[in-house]
């Protein structure tokens, strides 16, 4: 304590030499007695982000564990996309333990031939591969991804319509249009969404429309659904997979 206090009163490059003087001396001390990095352990952390935090901290085997920066590391960790908030301890005599909450994954975003994952508040997490999330709703079109935050959770409640779709498509950056997995479309208007869904609910309650096909439904006009039928098939012509 009474170098570094000496180091503090120093000035200039001269103040710079001297506390890394100190500062070396200290962690050569500390690594001698055997405190030294050998393991780091991630908690928290999905096999997929982990690679990309333990690279993102920088920190390598036999450093001195005392000398590490725990501030300036968490600040690294929080750069990488994966990560909503970090906490950086030590674990004497030789682990560094990083505990991360993880930003979750909402949907994968598509919009002028480029796929991104986007996170619980519509951004981007760019170390995340859109391949490796097939399961994600796909979400396409300009504002996508903002404005899917506020639509998946509606829809994540009738599990039977997001069974069903194939993509939810952004139109002119104020309403969408549910793509079905048979080719189909339901229209939503661009204020009250969730009204609209429960307009679908009472009428697939009432006529079985998601069962039983449709070419379109217009939800827009919160006083009229139309419904527009699936055109008869030609004979012999199989429907569509999933129809």
């Amino acid at each position: 304590m009474v170098l570094a206090g000496v180091a503090v009163l120093a000035t200039g490059h001269r103040a710079q030499r001297i506390a890394t003087a100190v500062q070396t001396g200290v962690d050569g001390k500390f690594g001698q007695a055997g405190f030294r990095l050998r393991k780091v352990r991630v908690e928290g952390a999905s096999p997929m982000a982990m690679a990309d935090i333990v690279r993102a901290a920088g920190v390598f085997k036999d450093q001195p564990l005392l000398g590490l920066d725990l501030p300036a590391l968490r600040q690294h960790v929080e750069a990488v996309g994966w990560v909503k908030e970090a906490r950086i301890e030590r674990l004497l005599p030789d682990t560094l333990v990083i505990s991360v909450i993880e930003r979750r994954q909402l949907a994968v975003w598509q919009h002028e031939g480029k796929t991104s994952v986007i996170d619980e508040h519509g951004q981007p997490i760019p170390e995340a591969d859109p391949a490796r999330f097939a399961s994600l709703p796909l979400v396409v079109g300009e504002g996508g991804g903002e404005a899917a935050p506020k639509i998946l959770p509606l829809l994540a409640q009738r599990p039977k319509l997001m069974g069903r779709m194939d993509a939810l498509v952004r139109v002119d950056d104020r309403r969408w249009d549910l793509r079905m997995q048979d080719g189909s479309l339901i229209q939503l208007p661009a204020v009250g969404e969730e009204e609209a869904l429960m307009q679908l609910e009472q009428l697939d309650q009432r006529s079985r429309i998601l069962d039983l096909g449709f070419e379109r439904i217009d939800l827009r006009n919160p006083d009229v659904v139309a419904v527009r039928p699936r055109e008869p098939l030609p004979p012999g012509q199989l429907p569509p997979a999933g129809a």
